[in-house]
């Protein structure tokens, strides 16, 4: 594949681009740079001031694209996001004004605050990369990409993503508190230092360019029948699913094994590939049944057992 190497290259640039003021968090980083080149959205769950709107905005300028944040808040209304059309009197007619969706990157922050009638104007140009505003559609940036962050569960006075809007999402991270060591580097980078200065590394032309030669990345023939049997498993007799994955869910785990294998400096999908997306794509397309809930039983530990048992050649 014609300058493969090179576009691997300015990846990792990116990458080491973003280190510099995003202290630990390798591994968000790299599925955010996954998720970023399959052309996918991610959903990061964490607690407020662990970095994401410097993440997003050190992203944006690595790679010469458009950034829009959106604080979302109960009062917040669909036209906030997607923008509306009102009438010039100095023109005397209608006009559109875009909403802060028409960007190339765009941080929805806190999105399970907002109501779900506000959640669900994001569902169109996550999905089709367009919206439709009184009978007109209007594309969105190219490249587009959402990452979105909300709240633990736990925390009072939200509203929980449903489920269609949970699957245009190609990831959900889990963003873990720094360790003291990484605290320590938080605040030394962030308390009484100039910031270090970050570098347009990439256009928006060349990342379409990445995402058309992942899509061209091989993927064998045994490999393929391990991914889809994943996600069948899923739908199979299990003691703590209720409802399984999408077959959006397999579309997804395609692109992100694809866009692994090429940020690990490969030209072909391996089972590790896999087995390492399969978390993020698969957790927050799982529904878990009452005994998974009262027994403490998480997603991740039952993505876990599927890929164990698949290992051992069958299924619980």
């Amino acid at each position: 594949m014609e300058g493969l190497a090179q576009h691997q290259e300015n990846m990792q640039s990116v990458k080491a681009n973003i280190q510099k003021v995003i202290v630990g968090k390798a591994g968000v980083i790299d599925l955010v740079l996954t998720a970023l080149a399959a052309g996918g959205h991610i959903l990061l769950e964490d607690v407020p001031g662990t970095g994401k709107t410097m993440l997003a905005k050190t992203l944006a300028r690595s790679i010469q694209a458009e950034f829009a944040r959106i604080q979302f808040t109960p009062d917040l209304m669909p036209s906030d996001v997607t923008g509306l059309n009102y009438f010039n009197q100095k023109q005397g007619e209608f006009v559109f004004r875009k909403g802060p969706v028409f960007a190339n990157i765009v941080l929805g922050d806190e999105i399970n605050r907002a109501t779900p009638r506000t959640q669900s104007s994001l569902l169109e140009c996550m999905e089709e990369r367009q919206v439709t505003i009184d009978g007109q559609t209007r594309p969105v940036g190219n490249p587009f990409f959402v990452i979105a962050t909300q709240n633990p569960v736990e925390t009072a006075g939200t509203f929980p993503l449903p489920e269609a809007q949970l699957d245009r999402f190609l990831f959900k991270v889990l963003v873990q508190f720094p360790s003291k060591e990484e605290l320590r580097g938080i605040v030394g980078l962030t308390e009484g230092q100039q910031p270090p200065r970050i570098r347009s590394l990439m256009g928006g032309e060349e990342l379409l360019q990445v995402r058309e030669l992942i899509a061209r990345i091989p993927i064998a023939d045994a490999v393929m029948d391990y991914l889809l049997e994943l996600v069948m498993a899923t739908h199979e007799s299990h003691p703590y699913i209720r409802e399984g994955a999408s077959p959006r869910a397999a579309q997804a785990m395609i692109r992100a094994s694809r866009a692994r294998a090429f940020l690990e400096g490969r030209v072909n999908v391996s089972f590790e590939d896999v087995q390492s997306v399969a978390y993020p794509v698969l957790r927050h397309r799982l529904i878990l049944n009452f005994d998974a809930v009262s027994e403490g039983i998480s997603e991740d530990a039952v993505i876990r057992q599927l890929i164990e048992a698949k290992e051992k050649g069958i299924y619980a």
